[in-house]
Protein backbone atom coordinates (compact mmCIF):
# COMPACT_ATOMS: atom_id res chain seq x y z
CA UNK A 1 0.00 0.00 0.00
CA UNK A 2 0.88 3.49 -0.86
CA UNK A 3 0.09 6.35 1.31
CA UNK A 4 1.29 10.20 1.83
CA UNK A 5 0.82 10.91 5.54
CA UNK A 6 2.09 14.49 6.98
CA UNK A 7 4.40 15.06 3.54
CA UNK A 8 6.11 11.56 3.68
CA UNK A 9 5.41 9.01 1.02
CA UNK A 10 4.78 6.02 3.04
CA UNK A 11 5.10 1.92 1.50
CA UNK A 12 3.51 -0.81 3.60
CA UNK A 13 4.22 -4.06 3.09
CA UNK A 14 2.60 -6.01 1.03
CA UNK A 15 3.62 -4.02 -1.74
CA UNK A 16 2.19 -4.22 -5.27
CA UNK A 17 3.58 -3.41 -8.78
CA UNK A 18 0.72 -0.70 -8.95
CA UNK A 19 2.27 0.81 -5.39
CA UNK A 20 5.39 1.30 -7.14
CA UNK A 21 4.41 2.91 -11.09
CA UNK A 22 4.52 6.63 -9.60
CA UNK A 23 7.96 5.90 -7.31
CA UNK A 24 10.76 8.13 -9.25
CA UNK A 25 14.58 7.85 -9.14
CA UNK A 26 15.68 10.55 -6.51
CA UNK A 27 12.27 10.43 -4.67
CA UNK A 28 12.48 9.63 -0.77
CA UNK A 29 9.98 7.08 0.73
CA UNK A 30 9.57 5.72 4.18
CA UNK A 31 8.74 2.10 4.76
CA UNK A 32 6.28 0.25 7.31
CA UNK A 33 5.42 -3.75 7.77
CA UNK A 34 8.10 -6.53 6.82
CA UNK A 35 11.51 -6.32 6.47
CA UNK A 36 14.60 -8.76 5.53
CA UNK A 37 17.84 -8.35 6.52
CA UNK A 38 19.85 -10.42 3.77
CA UNK A 39 23.25 -10.16 2.62
CA UNK A 40 25.91 -12.10 0.57
CA UNK A 41 25.62 -15.32 1.97
CA UNK A 42 21.65 -15.50 1.84
CA UNK A 43 21.73 -14.28 -1.27
CA UNK A 44 24.28 -17.13 -2.11
CA UNK A 45 22.22 -19.83 -0.87
CA UNK A 46 19.14 -18.87 -2.64
CA UNK A 47 20.81 -18.38 -6.18
CA UNK A 48 23.54 -20.37 -6.53
CA UNK A 49 22.32 -23.66 -3.97
CA UNK A 50 19.11 -23.40 -4.79
CA UNK A 51 17.37 -23.82 -1.36
CA UNK A 52 14.25 -22.14 -0.29
CA UNK A 53 14.40 -18.77 1.69
CA UNK A 54 12.97 -19.22 4.92
CA UNK A 55 11.31 -15.81 5.48
CA UNK A 56 8.59 -14.95 2.75
CA UNK A 57 10.15 -11.90 1.47
CA UNK A 58 7.72 -12.01 -1.45
CA UNK A 59 5.99 -8.40 -1.98
CA UNK A 60 7.98 -7.46 1.20
CA UNK A 61 11.47 -5.97 1.26
CA UNK A 62 14.83 -6.64 2.70
CA UNK A 63 17.88 -5.04 3.76
CA UNK A 64 21.41 -5.16 2.98
CA UNK A 65 22.67 -5.07 6.30
CA UNK A 66 24.66 -6.77 8.99
CA UNK A 67 23.13 -5.69 12.13
CA UNK A 68 24.12 -5.60 16.10
CA UNK A 69 21.62 -7.85 17.89
CA UNK A 70 20.69 -8.32 21.78
CA UNK A 71 19.26 -11.91 22.54
CA UNK A 72 16.70 -11.33 25.28
CA UNK A 73 14.90 -14.18 27.36
CA UNK A 74 12.34 -16.52 25.60
CA UNK A 75 14.53 -16.69 22.12
CA UNK A 76 13.11 -13.02 21.93
CA UNK A 77 16.15 -10.47 20.37
CA UNK A 78 16.58 -6.44 20.55
CA UNK A 79 17.78 -4.41 17.13
CA UNK A 80 20.59 -2.26 18.87
CA UNK A 81 22.40 -1.15 15.19
CA UNK A 82 21.61 -1.54 11.86
CA UNK A 83 23.32 0.13 9.14
CA UNK A 84 23.34 -0.69 5.16
CA UNK A 85 26.30 -2.49 3.85
CA UNK A 86 27.24 -2.04 0.02
CA UNK A 87 24.69 -3.35 -1.96
CA UNK A 88 27.13 -3.58 -5.00
CA UNK A 89 28.22 -7.02 -3.34
CA UNK A 90 25.23 -8.36 -4.21
CA UNK A 91 25.15 -6.87 -7.62
CA UNK A 92 26.14 -10.45 -9.24
CA UNK A 93 23.04 -12.47 -7.53
CA UNK A 94 20.40 -9.71 -7.43
CA UNK A 95 18.56 -10.35 -10.52
CA UNK A 96 17.90 -14.01 -9.82
CA UNK A 97 17.13 -13.27 -6.46
CA UNK A 98 13.79 -11.11 -7.26
CA UNK A 99 12.86 -13.65 -9.78
CA UNK A 100 13.16 -16.59 -7.96
CA UNK A 101 11.56 -14.29 -4.35
CA UNK A 102 9.36 -11.89 -5.69
CA UNK A 103 11.06 -9.21 -3.15
CA UNK A 104 10.19 -6.03 -3.92
CA UNK A 105 11.88 -3.40 -2.33
CA UNK A 106 15.61 -3.45 -1.49
CA UNK A 107 17.74 -1.33 1.06
CA UNK A 108 21.39 -0.71 0.99
CA UNK A 109 23.95 1.45 0.94
CA UNK A 110 25.43 2.90 -2.61
CA UNK A 111 23.97 1.94 -6.00
CA UNK A 112 23.60 -0.70 -8.16
CA UNK A 113 23.86 -1.50 -12.01
CA UNK A 114 22.23 -3.52 -14.50
CA UNK A 115 21.24 -6.40 -13.04
CA UNK A 116 19.36 -4.99 -10.40
CA UNK A 117 17.76 -2.27 -12.92
CA UNK A 118 16.70 -5.05 -14.95
CA UNK A 119 14.85 -7.19 -12.17
CA UNK A 120 13.50 -3.95 -10.91
CA UNK A 121 11.98 -3.36 -14.49
CA UNK A 122 11.15 -6.69 -15.36
CA UNK A 123 9.69 -7.88 -12.07
CA UNK A 124 8.17 -4.72 -10.91
CA UNK A 125 10.98 -3.42 -7.69
CA UNK A 126 13.01 -0.85 -6.33
CA UNK A 127 16.34 -0.34 -4.80
CA UNK A 128 16.66 2.49 -2.21
CA UNK A 129 19.89 3.47 -0.22
CA UNK A 130 19.32 4.59 3.59
CA UNK A 131 21.61 6.87 4.26
CA UNK A 132 25.26 5.56 5.82
CA UNK A 133 26.42 6.40 9.27
CA UNK A 134 22.93 6.15 10.93
CA UNK A 135 22.71 2.41 11.94
CA UNK A 136 21.32 3.60 15.52
CA UNK A 137 18.41 5.80 14.20
CA UNK A 138 17.52 2.81 11.49
CA UNK A 139 17.71 0.71 14.93
CA UNK A 140 15.13 2.82 16.77
CA UNK A 141 12.57 2.10 13.47
CA UNK A 142 12.85 -1.59 14.20
CA UNK A 143 9.66 -2.19 16.17
CA UNK A 144 10.05 -5.56 16.92
CA UNK A 145 12.59 -8.58 15.75
CA UNK A 146 9.77 -11.25 14.33
CA UNK A 147 11.69 -13.74 13.51
CA UNK A 148 15.42 -15.13 13.07
CA UNK A 149 16.28 -17.38 10.09
CA UNK A 150 19.08 -19.50 9.15
CA UNK A 151 21.55 -18.19 12.16
CA UNK A 152 24.01 -21.06 11.55
CA UNK A 153 25.44 -17.73 9.48
CA UNK A 154 26.31 -15.91 12.52
CA UNK A 155 24.79 -12.88 13.70
CA UNK A 156 25.10 -10.59 10.30
CA UNK A 157 24.21 -13.11 7.99
CA UNK A 158 21.49 -14.29 9.56
CA UNK A 159 17.79 -13.39 7.90
CA UNK A 160 16.45 -11.07 10.94
CA UNK A 161 12.77 -10.78 10.19
CA UNK A 162 11.51 -7.44 11.68
CA UNK A 163 8.54 -5.06 11.74
CA UNK A 164 9.40 -1.52 10.91
CA UNK A 165 7.66 1.73 11.33
CA UNK A 166 8.37 4.43 8.93
CA UNK A 167 11.90 3.11 8.06
CA UNK A 168 13.95 5.68 6.51
CA UNK A 169 14.46 8.01 4.73
CA UNK A 170 14.78 6.22 1.59
CA UNK A 171 16.30 7.35 -1.48
CA UNK A 172 14.99 5.93 -4.63
CA UNK A 173 18.08 4.71 -6.53
CA UNK A 174 16.72 2.20 -8.87
CA UNK A 175 12.89 2.75 -9.78
CA UNK A 176 10.70 0.12 -11.39
CA UNK A 177 11.25 1.33 -14.65
CA UNK A 178 14.85 0.28 -14.64
CA UNK A 179 16.38 3.94 -14.69
CA UNK A 180 19.57 3.99 -12.21
CA UNK A 181 20.07 7.20 -10.22
CA UNK A 182 23.66 6.75 -9.60
CA UNK A 183 24.35 5.94 -13.34
CA UNK A 184 22.15 9.13 -14.65
CA UNK A 185 23.54 11.25 -12.70
CA UNK A 186 27.25 10.01 -13.50
CA UNK A 187 26.80 11.65 -16.73
CA UNK A 188 25.59 14.72 -15.40
CA UNK A 189 28.70 14.67 -12.69
CA UNK A 190 31.11 14.02 -15.32
CA UNK A 191 30.30 17.34 -17.37
CA UNK A 192 30.35 19.52 -14.69
CA UNK A 193 34.11 18.09 -13.79
CA UNK A 194 35.02 19.15 -17.64
CA UNK A 195 33.77 22.23 -17.56
CA UNK A 196 35.04 22.52 -13.56
CA UNK A 197 38.71 21.36 -14.91
CA UNK A 198 38.82 23.77 -17.74
CA UNK A 199 37.91 26.68 -15.84
CA UNK A 200 40.32 25.89 -12.76
CA UNK A 201 43.23 25.00 -15.57
CA UNK A 202 43.16 28.21 -17.25
CA UNK A 203 43.88 30.39 -13.48
CA UNK A 204 46.51 27.96 -12.34
CA UNK A 205 48.16 27.50 -16.40
CA UNK A 206 51.04 29.45 -14.82
CA UNK A 207 51.84 26.29 -12.56
CA UNK A 208 54.75 24.61 -14.29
Amino acid sequence: MLEIKDGKTILTTPVSAEDLKDIKIGDIIYLNGSLTTCRDVAHRRVVEEGREIPVDVRNNAIFHAGPIIRPLPDDKFEMVSVGPTTSMRMEKFEYEFVKITGVRVIVGKGGMKENTARACKEFGAIHCVFPAGNAVVAAVEVEEIVKAEWRDLGMPETLWNCRVKEFGPLIVSIDAQGRNYFEEMKVEYNKNKDVQIEAISKQVGFIK
